[in-house]
């Protein structure tokens, strides 16, 4: 016998009033117990609520953007008679999943495909998962919770997959024969064997998702984009935080003023942190390198020529320090 359940915000630590970011189900899905139902977002941590009974959703109470606490009613859930007996809290055992969940062969079939990826031969991708994509209310891809996490974890847009359940909902299957289909087609530039290739980003529609605005760039901003896009992508990017001595350093800068405001310059502490930069650079050269295409060789510069970012009027630009 079904009955409607109120479904509640469980216990979820030293967390009060944290926001919704994503909401994970619809009316008319149907969801298994654990199934997450929605993800919520605190200044320290991002979590994923999960279903407390098996059963159809009937009417969502809260939305992305809502501020919620332990105890808050988030739906409205139709479940089976001995679902809303059960307390909810974990069970010794748990309760058997419905059929829309997963079958315990499939996953490591899907495993094979996303494993045999070379790089840049992943299927299409979201744009990031919290883009708002889901919470479309005309469109909205029907599947449930589980299915939803699936194409996820694959990067696998469910606005791009074609659903062969009942009234189109995409099933698990679906996904997979979106992968295997996108993999099997042949690409425009395959890299060689072992070889490096960025990965094409996929081209999206955001109107989709709400209003939208395009804003020509200026000519200096489409230059450096591509080449800080680049550079994003190809360069390994590490932060170090360190201290130093620099009082004889700064005083010896001190002493060069006067003969540089003579010649209309101005030494600055960036001078000396170049020429640090290069002496460490010498040091350790493996710093100072690049990968060939093959991906099988190291390539050692015997040159340092340095980018420095500048602030200007017209935008930011980084010119080139030779030989420093």
């Amino acid at each position: 016998m079904a009955t409607v359940q109120d479904v509640l915000l469980p216990d979820i630590g030293d967390f009060d009033a944290v926001e919704v970011i994503e909401m994970l189900v619809g009316p008319g899905d149907t969801v298994a117990k654990d199934d997450s139902l929605l993800t919520l977002e605190s200044d320290k941590a991002t979590m994923e609520i999960p279903s407390p009974f098996s059963g159809v959703i009937q009417e969502l109470k809260v939305g992305v953007g809502d501020k919620v606490s332990k105890g808050a009613l988030i739906l409205v859930m139709e479940t089976e008679e001995e679902d809303v007996s059960s307390p909810p809290a974990p069970p010794p055992e748990p309760a058997p999943k419905p059929e829309p969940a997963a079958p315990p062969p499939a996953p490591p079939a899907v495993k094979s495909v996303e494993s045999g990826l070379a790089p840049g031969e992943k299927a299409p991708s979201l744009p990031p998962v919290r883009a708002g994509g889901d919470d479309s209310p005309a469109g909205r891809p029907h599947a449930a919770p589980g299915v939803r996490r699936f194409a996820r974890e694959l990067g696998v847009d469910l606005y791009n997959v074609k659903g062969t359940g009942p009234k189109g909902r995409i099933r698990k299957e679906d996904v997979q024969s979106f992968v295997k289909t996108a993999l099997s087609r042949p690409q425009a530039a395959a890299p060689s064997a072992g070889g490096f290739a960025l990965p094409q980003a996929p081209v999206v529609d955001f109107s989709k998702f709400g209003d939208t605005e395009v804003r020509p760039l200026s000519r200096i901003k489409k230059i450096s984009g591509v080449h800080l896009h680049r550079s994003w992508l190809t360069i390994p990017h590490v932060t170090q935080f360190d201290e130093a001595e620099i009082t004889e350093m700064e005083a010896f800068r001190q002493s060069l003023k006067g003969e540089a405001a003579a010649k209309g310059l101005r030494v600055t502490p960036l001078v000396f942190l170049l020429k640090a930069a290069v002496a460490a650079l010498r040091q350790y050269p493996e710093f100072n390198a690049s990968l060939d295409s093959s991906g099988e060789n190291l390539i050692l510069k015997k040159y340092f020529n340095i980018g420095v970012a500048v602030d200007t009027p017209e935008g930011l630009v980084v010119p080139v320090i030779r030989d420093v």
